[in-house]
């Protein structure tokens, strides 16, 4: 249609709004060049479907405040063309206007299969003394380059140190078929949202593992997508009294972590938990250690480095990776380190 937006409109929009981008990352501009070249309610209709009406925002909304800034804007693009209103947009609007604010909201991050990863999120950037009931930047990072290097981690047993609500590791396990999945975090409010991510995803955790649910109880429609392969668990892991006895009992051969290496004193103790994984596996071969990072304090970062050395712990930049698969509000200034333990 002569006038239309370039193909791909909809969707871009679409993966920025599942994943509850911040608005001005939109391409505002495009449509609404768009809009006044040719005024199109199917365009706009296509973006309210593919966005707030989209079948996984409506079972899994993002945040109640964030539709309503999106459909104001939406609204606010179409009535500068000065186009006839659309009912459904105000319609739209109106039921979400009815709406209680919840502490909570969800986040769908789209894998290139199409295939969501669906997570429950805290609205607020801290929430019950933690940072950890968020997705932060490396850890998309981190699972982007591990769709493209699933090699490392295919049959083999990963051990994440700090997970956090679980980006990571779900999309490492939908996309890189691991063996089994160690979910870690020590902080209770933070386990807690990690395990009910995990079932969101139609995954089950194993049988005595905490925070695990009996199968009965899962939701049927879980059941019937769940094509579970690794073993999944969530462990209550804390730097600081973890002990070799311990971590020899997880016997990993692949250890990964995002967005842990951000103030000088929980870096030196993740240095620690290395030293314990090298210590207990000496007769076997290492894991492998991967730690993305988005760099905030350079101070800080160039600290781990120096530690590590003192450590005598071996480490290397991993090249960039090709692969662009979520959406960043910024190109964050991410980096990731192979460690040698």
């Amino acid at each position: 249609m002569e006038g239309r937006a370039q193909p791909g409109l909809g969707t871009r929009f679409q993966r920025r709004f599942l994943a509850a981008r911040q608005l001005r990352a939109f391409p505002w501009a495009e449509l609404e060049q768009s809009l006044r070249a040719a005024p199109d309610p199917a365009l706009l209709l296509e973006i309210l479907q593919k966005t707030v009406l989209h079948p996984l925002c409506l079972k899994y909304p993002p945040s109640t405040k964030y539709r309503r800034r999106f459909l104001t804007e939406l609204i606010r693009k179409h009535e500068s063309t000065a186009a006839e209103p659309l009912d459904e947009l105000y319609d739209t609007l109106a039921d979400i206007l009815n709406e209680e604010e919840s502490t909570h909201c969800y986040k769908n991050y789209l894998l290139p299969t199409g295939e969501p990863v669906t997570l429950s999120e805290s609205a607020a950037i801290i929430s019950g003394g933690t940072t950890g009931l968020v997705t932060w930047d490396a850890a998309l990072h981190l699972a982007e380059w591990a769709a493209e290097n699933s090699m490392v981690f295919s049959d083999r047993t990963v051990l994440e140190l700090g997970s956090g609500i679980g980006f990571t590791g779900i999309a490492v396990c939908k996309t890189c078929s691991p063996k089994a999945y160690i979910f870690s975090d020590c902080h209770p409010c933070v386990l807690q949202q990690l395990a009910e991510n995990i079932r969101l995803n139609s995954f089950v955790l194993e049988p005595g593992t905490p925070h695990h649910t009996p199968t009965e109880s899962q939701d049927p429609e879980a059941e019937a997508t769940n094509y579970q392969k690794p073993k999944l668990i969530v462990a209550e892991l804390d730097w600081g009294s973890v002990t070799e006895k311990e971590l020899l009992g997880l016997q990993p051969d692949v250890v990964v972590a995002a967005d842990v290496v951000y103030d000088p004193e929980i870096a030196l103790a993740l240095i620690g938990v290395l030293q314990k994984l090298s210590s207990c596996r000496a007769d076997t071969k290492p894991p492998e250690v991967y730690i993305a990072s988005t760099i905030r304090n350079p101070d800080t970062y160039h600290l781990f480095q120096a530690e590590l050395d003192k450590a005598g712990i071996g480490w290397r930049i991993i090249p960039a990776h090709s692969t662009s698969i979520f959406l960043y509000d910024e190109q964050p200034n991410v980096t990731i380190l192979q460690l040698f333990i």
